[in-house]
């Protein structure tokens, strides 16, 4: 962003300067989280309260899990508000759409920063192998995305980092029956 203003040429306020700086993250961050829920038909949020234990309520104890050591930072002013509004800004957006709903996605957690991804259908999401995939799916998405481009990180991070930059700290990715795998992300 130019410190310069364009119509006038005369500087912008350091303050002015900061303000829309955030405005245009927040839009990128925004926009390219619709863009992962449109491409993989993510729909259907339920927010679980606070007193409800998330695992065995909405998916299976998970059976399997993995540690992932984001390079990321968690953007700043980010927090169980806006991870909850990106969810439902997200439902919004894909329950629009003309198609199917194929995976439920939901924040979970006393903070809300638990994202989990419960498959809708039978026999779907139900091996850990369909799980990397759907991640790496949003993984080539995520890549395409403003907010990757601009931190010129297109090539390296990963879904998991844009989770990571949203605060989440939990990935949770269920059949809704038998299957629940489990990321957590540091």
């Amino acid at each position: 962003m130019s410190s310069l203003n364009r119509q006038n040429d005369r500087p912008i306020r350091p303050e002015v300067q900061k303000r829309e700086t955030l405005l245009m993250w927040k839009s990128i961050v925004v926009a390219s989280l619709i863009v992962i829920a449109s491409a993989l038909n993510l729909a259907v949020s339920m927010n679980a309260r606070a007193d409800e234990p998330t695992g065995e309520y909405y998916y299976p104890k998970p059976g399997s899990h993995e540690a992932y050591k984001s390079p990321a930072r968690t953007l700043d002013e980010v927090g169980r508000t806006k991870r909850v509004g990106f969810v439902i800004g997200l439902t919004q957006q894909v329950l629009a759409r003309p198609h199917e709903v194929a995976v439920a996605v939901f924040t979970a957690g006393e903070d809300d920063d638990e994202l989990v991804i419960v498959s809708t259908k039978e026999g779907r999401l139900n091996t850990v192998y369909r799980a990397r995939a759907l991640f790496a799916i949003m993984t080539a998405i995520a890549r395409t995305m403003p907010l990757f481009t601009e931190f010129g990180v297109e090539d390296t991070f990963t879904f998991f980092d844009l989770a990571k930059m949203l605060g989440f700290k939990t990935i949770t990715a269920s059949d809704g029956d038998e299957f629940t795998h489990q990321v957590n992300i540091d």
